[in-house]
């Protein structure tokens, strides 16, 4: 039986990209069949002093490159600018994720690119764009989240006060997602023209458009949002509950019988108190998760157990969706890894294997894409273009 087709086999990619934004839409773009090639300096990617090493291969860097080939370039090195052009020739997309003056100091700036291949789509993503008064600022997620306005926002309204970085890269996924959304068009676009694109993709401007919120902050207007939702402690153990407490109080009431232990004249700081309280004891009594999931169902709550990533696997959803794969782990096991979240009726995308090392297809890439024999390879290992890991043994 023939298996399903991918939606991107046959595009190739170059993801000179590093870190996070950048690295996660070439993994996206591997995950629904494109051929995606890292191109990684010397030095070697940040991440890859990030997480649990198994075979050699960090967890985090795991994470954002699992499937992906792999060459290392020195880009200064002489004839390096040559071999990245000859590269370019035969690329769809190319993902980039400098400063928006480093790859025109290289020699590899848009202009450079689209004279050697005009449909090339070209995604570029930084912290604030090209062109603009803060271009060459270095950003990294947290000075995005700082500077869109979320960690004044959550100090504002978390109880104990205090700035605190959100715990995740929020603004290098919103500009690697936005970035995928903008290259995916452009393929598409390119079907009508012919010609590939320069997509300018800062992550500040990705943060404030999935900022469901930042209307409130704009218009001056947060007196008329709801009511943030509210952790509590049942028997069982912590749950989010997603209402308004104004709501929750009501279907309390109405659909388990609670009785309100205010009147008419109390004050409503206090009546607000002794109802919060009340809601505290009765969800403390829910002595297990059926006992939970009873009573949320009654009032149709909607709610969620505040459950440790260790736990993920076993969270229901998770579980039946196959939402965490097992990869080969390049040490004879597997190590868990989350699967690709696009799901199609007659389709396949899925993360098709674990992430490479430095340099592991360094022959491979030269020799399918360029046609390169090994006395040329050789010559550009001798010449310091090429590099691999030591004890890497060639794809």
């Amino acid at each position: 039986m023939t298996p399903p087709p991918s939606p991107l086999a046959g595009l190739k990619v170059l993801d000179f990209s590093r870190v996070l934004a950048g690295p996660f839409a070439g993994r996206m773009l591997c995950d629904l069949g494109a051929e995606v090639v890292k191109v990684e300096p010397p030095e070697g990617d940040v991440t890859r002093l990030w997480g649990k090493v198994v075979g050699g291969v960090p967890g985090y860097y795991h994470q954002q490159n699992a499937g992906k080939q792999n060459i290392c370039l020195d880009l200064r090195a002489p004839g390096a600018r040559e071999l990245v052009l000859d590269l370019v020739r035969h690329a769809d997309i190319l993902i980039e994720n400098f400063r928006p003056d480093v790859m025109p100091r290289l020699g590899l700036g848009y202009d450079v690119l689209k004279a050697a291949n005009p449909r090339l789509i070209m995604l570029s993503i930084s912290g604030f764009g090209q062109g603009g008064p803060e271009s060459r600022r270095p950003a990294y997620a947290p000075i995005i989240h700082a500077e869109a306005g979320l960690l004044h926002r959550g100090a504002r309204r978390a109880e104990e006060g205090g700035h605190r970085e959100i715990p995740l890269s929020v603004a290098d996924t919103n500009a690697s997602l936005h970035g995928l959304v903008a290259t995916l068009a452009a393929v598409i676009l390119r079907e009508r023209t012919g010609l590939g694109q320069h997509i300018d993709i800062a992550m500040i401007d990705a943060t404030l458009v999935t900022d469901d919120q930042i209307h409130y902050e704009l218009e001056d207007s947060e007196a008329t949002m709801g009511l943030p939702n509210d952790v509590w402690e049942t028997g069982a153990g912590a749950i989010l509950i997603s209402a308004d407490f104004r709501h929750l109080w009501k279907r309390l009431t109405a659909d388990l019988a609670v009785a309100d232990p205010t009147g008419a004249d109390t004050p409503l700081d206090e009546k607000i108190r002794v109802r919060r309280e009340t809601v505290r004891t009765i969800l403390a009594a829910l002595a297990d998760w059926d006992a939970v999931e009873a009573a949320m169902a009654k009032m149709n709550i909607a709610w969620g157990q505040v459950r440790p990533g260790a736990r993920m696997q076993d969270q229901p959803t998770v579980k039946a969706r196959g939402s965490i794969a097992q990869v080969d782990d390049r040490a004879g096991g597997t190590r868990p890894i989350p699967q690709s979240p696009y799901r199609y009726s007659d389709a396949t995308s899925e993360v098709r294997g674990p992430a490479p090392h430095r340099g592991e297809h360094n022959e491979a890439v030269l020799a399918d894409w360029l046609g390169r024999g090994s006395d040329d390879i050789a010559a550009l290992y001798g010449s310091g273009v090429l590099l691999r890991d030591s004890g890497t043994a060639p794809a």
